[in-house]
């Protein structure tokens, strides 16, 4: 029986932001999502708008298509959404691992998964009051907590200084995390080209704040997907 809600499957490409990016990279796009966040990029993944386009697929099947874009040659493979975490993902990555593919997650925090453990990289990417959603963090422990020894950072998307000043108190809360922090992108229509010189003076901007400060323990990345793709999906 069909277990998984699956919005898309797609790469191999490379990672475009975050603790990983610039990797060769399969992503698994989940359908569904339990935040509503007001700037999201991937509605298509997101609201139930869209669910007739999601396919119910089993592990196997998932597993069969990641294979097949790969080739069956070992590389990364991303669990996105949407929220990844509130579907069970631990048959495709049992199947995965056995073959010698790596997994990463990326999940705002708000439901935890035994699976979490099983990664080669659960990111965290709490999202700041622009977002219009509130983060739990007693639930977002239990999440750090229920990836055991993988390893995990914290990601955060910064539009601008409420989320600037949110984001250092959050990254407080957890001093031993890697923290990566990137410009938010406010042109989120697929068929609408993206302002790269706009993107740029935000990059800038945001490595301006962190210098100032003195904030040194923050890692400024673009989204470089967005640069070089736009908002365009599957990629």
């Amino acid at each position: 029986m069909s277990n998984l809600r699956i919005a898309e499957i797609f790469g191999p490409t490379v990672q475009g932001e975050g603790a990983l990016i610039g990797e060769p990279t399969v992503f698994i796009r989940t359908g569904g999502c339990d935040y509503r966040c007001s700037w999201c990029d991937s509605m298509h993944a997101v609201d139930s708008e869209f669910r007739h386009t999601w396919l119910p697929m089993t592990d196997e099947a998932v597993w069969s298509e990641v294979r097949e874009l790969s080739g069956g040659v070992p590389l990364t493979v991303s669990i996105s959404g949407g929220n990844p975490a509130i579907q069970d993902f631990t048959g495709v990555i049992a199947l995965g691992k056995a073959e010698g593919y790596r997994f990463a997650c990326e999940t705002q925090g708000s439901v935890a998964r035994p699976w979490f453990a099983d990664l080669s990289m659960l990111v965290l990417s709490p999202k700041p009051p622009s977002s219009s959603e509130t983060v739990d963090w007693d639930i977002f422990a239990d999440c750090v907590a229920a990836a055991k020894d993988a390893p995990r950072c914290m990601k955060i998307v910064i539009f601008d200084d409420t989320d600037y000043a949110w984001a250092k108190d959050a990254a407080a809360r957890y001093p031993d995390m890697q923290l990566y922090l990137q410009p938010g992108n406010p042109m989120v229509d697929p068929d609408k080209p993206v302002d790269l010189e706009q993107t740029t003076e935000r990059l800038e901007w945001l490595i301006d704040k962190v210098t100032a400060d003195r904030f040194f323990r923050a890692r400024v990345l673009p989204q470089l997907h967005v640069m070089v793709w736009g908002n365009k999906r599957g990629v």
